[in-house]
């Protein structure tokens, strides 16, 4: 099969790499010639790279690179059996985009998106022949994670999904199909990592150090919040809170903090940067934290328990399964456990017993307890 990529930036390079790797013939389509040079000599550095160590010889590098080729012509699209697109998050420009790539392809042809946080159906409502639409949803670096979030749209055939699900899967990754709802999974669960961290932060309780230090040491994460915030980058993140807030119709569970808006106006934007929650600056010295194990185990579980209660949301609204939340978060975002599996370990009952706690001290709709977590406590059920 033939397949396409439009937008030939970080994520739409990499989605490129994996399906030439893969052994089909790609078109990577960009406007700009520009941004297809800097792809093509991008991906001859990763192929030169995977052959010093020693993952693919010569030949297996020349065959990938000779696999992909590169054009500013969405005509170039003729013959895909699968376009992907993967570029810049405004609806307008999708619509345009997926009507033109209708245009030169089959009626066979499957016309994805690889948004992070726009709806599926909206983006779909574009086509004439809308039951081709489907999410498809890779992290990055999508040639090294392994999680793909596939996403039906209310108008995509169950053929479109089924021949979606097992072509991702002969890349060898991990495929989880979730509901056309904000945040999809990982997006959607994954907000009290950063946004409880905030309001503890906020409330005085503890400094960034020592929250960072309470999540990687005693919860196991590999990154703590604040230093992934650098990472990914201020900017970037709070503007996928914003977004996720107001998708959400204002649910306070996802409300921004004034701290992440403060540093993201300030230009604080992180490692890129050079300045985020932490000075990135040569000869700055990282602050160390306040190793009080049960300051620490406190700041864990409230993270923890806030983070099961979106898991359990996801499965309450039919967003996913309960095994494809916990592929998600530990494929997607290298969490330590499925968040569904640590609440059975911890106990339901206790996770429940901590969030009303939260929630009688707060009285906010941020800590309410999920109702199928309620329900489980009282009927004594588990998840697994």
């Amino acid at each position: 099969m033939k397949v396409g990529v439009l937008g030939a930036g970080t994520m739409g390079a990499g989605i490129a790499q994996v399906a030439a790797q893969n052994g089909h013939q790609v078109v990577l389509v960009d406007l700009g010639q520009d941004v297809l040079d800097r792809a093509n000599a991008g991906l001859k550095k990763v192929l030169d790279r995977l052959i010093e160590k020693g993952k693919m010889d010569q030949n297996g590098a020349d065959e990938v690179a000779g696999r992909i080729h590169y054009s500013t012509q969405i005509s170039s699209f003729e013959g895909c059996g699968l376009v992907i697109e993967a570029i810049v998050e405004n609806l307008k420009v999708k619509h345009e985009v997926f009507s033109a790539i209708e245009k030169v392809v089959d009626e066979n042809c499957i016309i994805a998106s690889n948004t992070s946080s726009l709806s599926i159906a909206s983006i779909g409502s574009a086509l004439k022949n809308a039951n081709r639409v489907v999410g498809i949803h890779f992290f990055n670096p999508a040639p090294l994670m392994p999680l793909v979030e596939i996403i039906p749209a209310v108008q995509t055939s169950v053929e479109t999904l089924s021949k979606s699900v097992e072509l991702i899967k002969s890349w060898g990754k991990i495929t989880v199909i979730c509901k056309d709802t904000p945040g999809f999974i990982v997006n959607r669960v994954a907000r009290p990592f950063y946004g409880e961290a905030l309001r503890i932060y906020e409330e005085g309780i503890a400094d960034f150090a020592t929250i960072d230090w309470a999540m990687t040491e005693l919860g196991g994460f590999r990154m703590g919040p604040f230093t992934l915030m650098d990472y990914i980058g201020n900017d970037v993140n709070y503007t996928v809170t914003e977004t996720v807030f107001a998708a959400f119709y204002y649910d306070p569970r996802f409300k921004p903090s004034f701290t992440q808006k403060r540093h993201s106006e300030a230009g604080y934007l992180g490692r890129k940067s050079g300045r985020g929650y932490y000075n990135y600056s040569e000869g700055a010295e990282m602050p160390q934290p306040n190793k009080d194990e049960k300051l620490g185990t406190e700041i864990l579980n409230r993270i923890l328990v806030m983070l099961i209660n979106e898991a359990v949301d996801a499965v309450f609204l039919n967003v996913a399964s309960k095994e494809d939340v916990d592929l998600a978060m530990t494929n997607g975002v290298n969490y330590p456990k499925g968040l569904l599996k640590w609440a059975v370990e911890i106990g339901l009952e206790n996770v429940l017993k901590k969030l009303e706690s939260l929630f009688e001290e707060y009285g906010e709709d941020r800590y309410r307890p999920n109702p199928l977590l309620k329900r489980m406590v009282k009927e004594k059920k588990s998840f697994f």
